[in-house]
């Protein structure tokens, strides 16, 4: 049920990356307080179990395929996106990758070109498109979802957090060149969080202690923690309208 600080009644929101983990939690809350959702990833099949889950919550939403690390299905993905509502008040950029777990000095073309194009191209032209659409329609939120180690590498993730520190500048980018338009870009930086994106740090126990050991609450998130914090930037409640965007750390999780 929308609450009245959090309503996004009527409004049209694209989340990325929503077929599980820190995704599915966002597109689940977006639906609940009214919004219409587009469970965008690669795999349609995903978006519609997600899809289901909402319609079934009493919500409503629709799988839509894209996959950020490729153009043509980010072209692919706004033409549709245009066609059925003519226009999207919410982007949410979660979809990410990071093929390579080790030694920045072991890192091969291949992973670092896979991870340079979801993480970065990708979130920069699905903001591109996004953009547009909210400045014709009068504005919009962009919520871009980073990580705790574009502030303090994470061992043996070296080109993802990279990546990931790009994220948040890129933020700020956006956020002081559509400020005109009406559009709000803010970004979250979760840290350890339980999904399945995360397995590697969780399935080595010696290395989810050592990284448990540095959080001050010494514990991790759960997706639904990092879905607040999103809801609190695309909606109304959150006025960052004048060039600047705020990054939402999560604290527990740092």
């Amino acid at each position: 049920m929308a609450t009245s600080l959090f309503d996004l009644s009527g409004k049209i929101a694209l989340v990325t990356g929503a077929s599980r983990g820190i995704g599915e939690a966002i597109a689940k809350l977006l639906a609940e307080q009214g919004a219409h959702v587009l469970v965008s990833s690669r795999k349609i099949e995903s978006c519609r179990v997600v899809v289901d889950a909402i319609q079934q919550a009493g919500g409503t939403a629709e799988a839509l395929a894209c996959h950020v690390g490729d153009m043509d299905s980010i072209v692919a993905a706004f033409a549709a996106i245009k066609s059925e509502h003519g226009r999207l008040d919410i982007l949410v950029n979660n979809a990410a990758t990071n093929p390579y777990f080790g030694n920045v000095l072991d890192t091969d073309l291949s992973a670092y070109n896979k991870t340079v194009d979801v993480n970065i191209r990708g979130y920069f032209f699905m903001s591109v498109e996004a953009g547009k659409l909210m400045r014709e329609n009068g504005g919009g939120a962009i919520v871009n979802t980073a990580s705790v180690n574009a502030l303090q590498p994470g061992m043996g993730q070296g080109i993802y957090s990279i990546t990931k520190a790009a994220v948040v500048n890129m933020t700020k980018v956006f956020a002081k060149e559509c400020a005109g338009f009406g559009i709000r870009c803010n970004a979250v930086l979760p840290g350890l969080t339980k999904t399945k994106f995360a397995g590697a740090l969780f399935d080595n126990e010696h290395i989810y202690k050592s990284v448990v050991k540095g959080i001050p609450m010494q514990r991790h998130a759960e997706p639904s923690e990092i879905a607040g914090a999103v809801l609190y930037l695309a909606s109304a409640a959150s006025s960052y309208t004048n060039g600047e965007c705020l990054v939402v750390d999560g604290g527990l999780t740092i």
